[in-house]
């Protein structure tokens, strides 16, 4: 039972960041769910301080609070005139910075470090319950990762059409009148409610590469945006079902194995994919020279 709870929230981990992650992809912003997962700690931090609690609500509503702020920030800086990596990087760092002195500060002699905040730990998903009715308890993370999965695919849904344009053309879409700012924090606070909501059960390290690993082996193998989603999310629930497995042969971290497998499977797809495969423009050319 343990482990189909594990790999149950492996892969609504998977879907829920795969889904987002090809917008990040398409609008090269791959690296934003990293630096949201360290730049959120001193919103944890400071949810702790206010409401004296580490339930999950006050940490989620701080830390998606930072994640925005962070996303802000990146986007003033961009605007004015700094390179969009040099602001991610700038950003990130410096709130962490600022989260890991207010942890020493404030929460030294609390369980509120580092490793419990970013790196968590997966296999003990099914340990931490919460009571859904009198007779039935779900893990806390499942219901979590569920909740999120669901708000991001209904987002995507409605406004489908917007986010796709903006994506691919964003000068475009503005001319049309699609206002691109309030879709592109729509879509960042998605991604800062996904993310915080994976901290204590899977890490950061799972959320980053499921972020970014099967969406990018999924732009890799096909050019339209709706079977990218799909092919991501596949993917992405593929890895932690083979991540695991690994895990339990292998006795080893299981976010490491899944995201392990994910980078296999991209390895893959950047070999042997029809369109951008390394193996298939080798046979190509070796087939014009032929001809």
């Amino acid at each position: 039972m343990s482990g189909m709870w594990i790999v149950l929230t492996g892969v609504l981990v998977a879907c829920s960041c795969s889904l987002l992650g090809c917008f990040l992809i398409l609008r090269r912003m791959a690296m934003i769910g990293d630096a949201i997962s360290h730049a959120v700690l001193p919103g944890i931090v400071i949810a702790f301080l206010f409401s004296g609690t580490r339930d999950s609500l006050p940490m989620l509503l701080g830390a998606a609070c930072l994640g925005l702020l962070t996303v802000w920030l990146i986007q003033l800086f961009h605007q004015s005139g700094v390179q969009a990596d040099a602001s991610i990087g700038v950003v990130f760092t410096a709130l962490f910075s600022v989260g890991v002195v207010l942890v020493s500060l404030y929460a030294g002699k609390v369980d509120l470090d580092l490793d419990c905040v970013l790196y968590g730990e997966i296999a003990y998903v099914g340990w931490d319950l919460t009571a859904l009715t009198a007779a039935v308890s779900l893990p806390k993370a499942v219901v979590m990762l569920g909740m999120a999965l669901l708000a991001s695919v209904l987002v995507i849904s409605l406004f489908y059409k917007q986010f796709k344009l903006i994506a691919f053309d964003p000068a475009l879409a503005a001319a049309v009148g699609i206002p691109v700012a309030l879709f592109h924090y729509l879509l960042m606070g998605l991604v800062s409610m996904t993310t915080v909501a994976s901290f204590e059960s899977v890490g950061a390290i799972l959320v980053v590469g499921m972020l970014v690993v099967p969406a990018a082996t999924a732009y890799l193998l096909t050019e339209r945006l709706g079977a990218m989603i799909l092919y991501s999310m596949l993917i992405g629930s593929a890895s932690a079902v083979i991540g695991y497995y690994a895990a339990v042969v292998f006795d080893a971290s299981i976010a490491g194995c899944m995201v392990s497998a994910a980078g296999v499977l991209f390895v893959l797809a950047f070999l042997f994919s029809p369109s951008h495969g390394v193996v298939g423009r080798i046979v190509r050319r070796r087939t014009a020279a032929a001809g």
